[in-house]
């Protein structure tokens, strides 16, 4: 299993250096020249000069890099220009209202959308597959703006149940927090639940056939049994991959659903940093959101080592 993790690593790493270079250089691209931002509205020639031989930047690009890189390894993300903090405290503090997020966000959808898409292949062709496909395809078209409005028009305004807005640490105050989170986190858990639920149906139906699953119900295995152990359980890998890939979009920021419930989470942080031009921020933000996403691609490897046993019987 080592061995199987060091060659997953080893093509993470690249991947990681190339996400940087390609951020990197985009942000250079950008419209306008980061000295004079930084310089403020005086834009003494004094302090431009010395904005730009302290960020390096009379020097070319792939020399910017380098150091930029170089700090970047050594801790050091760079100033916010807006806030005049550093950027790895900034992420610091975003990045864990994120996650939240994002693992409730999860454990709703998981909760809706696996055993929804389960009963929808069990039951196919029947008035359940044709409803549980109808919600799957209503919380695919429903953009999550309009139904976190009217979430916050309905359960906050007119029942008064739940918050609309505003975010509490769950160390701080664990009941208010999850009071605060669960709106934002159904809104983005829904339309995850919509995804699940039909790739789980889809991967269902394709092991319902195989000849493993037929063989047990002729050993007189308890249909339950049959669907749980033997299909489902073979079923997973397409499901994990496809948690892998939404877990790691919700790291890059639920940047909508933020907006709206005015969470100060990791899309928040960055919209503010792109309107304010905050390079510093935009490249942290952009380059952690890259190694997240890396990341969760690594464990989701790991659980097919740990799921499939093809994969184990081949290294």
């Amino acid at each position: 299993m080592l061995s199987y993790i060091v060659r997953r690593l080893a093509i993470a790493v690249p991947t990681l250096i190339l996400v940087s270079i390609f951020v990197f250089t985009l942000q250079k691209l950008l419209p306008g020249d980061p000295a004079l931002v930084m310089a403020g509205e005086d834009r003494d020639p004094a302090a431009i000069a010395f904005i730009r031989e302290k960020y390096h930047l009379n020097e070319p690009i792939l020399i910017q890099y380098a150091y930029w890189m170089k700090a970047v390894l050594q801790g050091d993300m760079g100033i916010s220009l807006r806030t005049n903090q550093p950027v790895l405290g900034l992420i610091g503090d975003k990045l864990p209202v994120t996650i939240q997020l994002a693992l409730m966000a999860i454990v709703i959808a998981f909760v809706i959308g696996v055993p929804a898409g389960i009963l929808s292949a069990v039951k196919k062709g029947t008035m359940i597959d044709y409803v549980a496909n109808i919600v799957a395809l209503s919380g695919l078209s429903v953009p999550n703006f309009w139904l976190g409005i009217m979430l916050i028009l309905l359960v906050s305004v007119n029942l008064g149940w739940l918050p609309a807005s505003g975010y509490e640490s769950p160390f701080v105050d664990p009941l208010r927090s999850l009071k605060t989170m669960i709106m934002p986190a159904f809104v983005l858990g829904t339309s995850l639940a919509a995804t699940l639920m039909r790739h789980t149906r889809s991967a269902m139906l394709g092991v319902m056939k195989a000849d493993y699953v037929r063989t047990a119900r002729a050993k007189g295995v308890r249909e339950l049994a049959v669907i749980i152990k033997h299909a489902f359980r073979n079923a997973l890998l397409p499901i994990v991959t496809l948690s892998a890939l939404l877990f790691g979009e919700l790291l890059g920021g639920a940047v909508l659903t933020e907006q709206i419930f005015t969470i100060p989470g990791f899309g928040k942080l960055i919209v503010d940093a792109v309107f304010t031009r905050d390079y510093a921020v935009v490249q942290g933000v952009v380059l952690c959101a890259a190694a997240g996403v890396i990341l969760i691609n690594l464990v989701a490897d790991v659980l097919y080592f740990l799921v499939n046993p093809r994969i184990r019987s081949t290294l």
